[in-house]
């Protein structure tokens, strides 16, 4: 059995605008290093935000004097980022008419994999100005291991069928790598770019338990659970904090491509 793309599983790319107030306040903004490494690969002020979300890649880039611009299919977030002083349009990235305006910069913060690899590509190309840069990018968190199978157990329990409860090979920070040699095959693949740079930067971040608990919510797959369910697998992780004395400290991986327009 095949098992299908990121970008094909429309229904998990749009679940999460279910709670847009807590995606937008627990999900960690990008490193400084990673901003300021965006910025210097683009050509010039106008950028454009891939799946921009509530706009927390959007206001960071603001606050470094960029003009944003952001595409979102989900109303929900795209309302969100609204209020908080982002400039969005309502489509998904490949349906998105850039109506004869163009970019210096495309950027996405870990969103480019709910988008169509190739046909991305092909859009950024024809919205970017020669010399502009494609940037997609994007973190995930590893939890501490027993709390990582607590989650993964009690998953396996209220949802055997996802795609989700399978047990990684490798580190969930390591296997990210993949989402992004894909990327790097769609922008090759779409022509009009040169060869696409991979990289990574690790970090890390402390939670107390209340915090985790806000954030673990708002991952892939949980986000379309029943709240019944969502508060089995939330009392399930919080036991396992509990135990690690009330707090975790989460490693992060952002992995990125930037690829020049020719």
């Amino acid at each position: 059995m095949v098992t299908p793309a990121p970008h094909q599983h429309r229904k998990v790319a749009e679940s999460f605008g279910v709670d847009p107030e807590r995606y937008d306040r627990t999900r960690a903004a990008y490193p400084d290093v990673v901003v300021e490494r965006i910025i210097a690969a683009g050509s010039g002020p106008r950028f454009l935000d891939v799946g921009c979300g509530t706009g927390i890649l959007a206001r960071q880039l603001q606050a470094a004097g960029r003009e944003v611009l952001g595409v979102e299919p989900d109303r929900r977030m795209a309302d969100f980022a609204r209020g908080t002083g982002v400039e969005v349009e309502v489509a998904t990235f490949e349906a998105w008419e850039p109506a004869g305006r163009a970019v210096d910069a495309v950027v996405s913060g870990t969103a480019w994999h709910w988008v169509d690899p190739v046909a991305g590509a092909a859009k950024a190309a024809r919205v970017l100005r020669p010399g502009g840069v494609l940037a997609p990018f994007g973190h995930v968190y590893e939890l501490p291991l027993p709390v990582q199978e607590a989650l993964v157990e009690t998953y396996r329990r209220l949802a055997p069928d996802s795609p989700l409860v399978a047990r990684p090979e490798m580190s969930i920070l390591d296997s990210y790598q993949g989402l992004y040699a894909k990327a790097a095959d769609g922008i090759r693949e779409a022509g009009g770019f040169g060869e696409p740079e991979l990289w990574r930067h690790d970090w890390q971040r402390s939670y107390n338990r209340d915090e985790l608990l806000d954030l673990v919510p708002t991952s892939g797959g949980l986000t379309l659970l029943p709240a019944d369910r969502l508060a089995e697998v939330v009392a399930a992780v919080g036991a396992a904090v509990d135990d690690l004395g009330g707090s975790a400290t989460l490693r992060y991986a952002t992995w990125g491509l930037t690829a020049i327009r020719a």
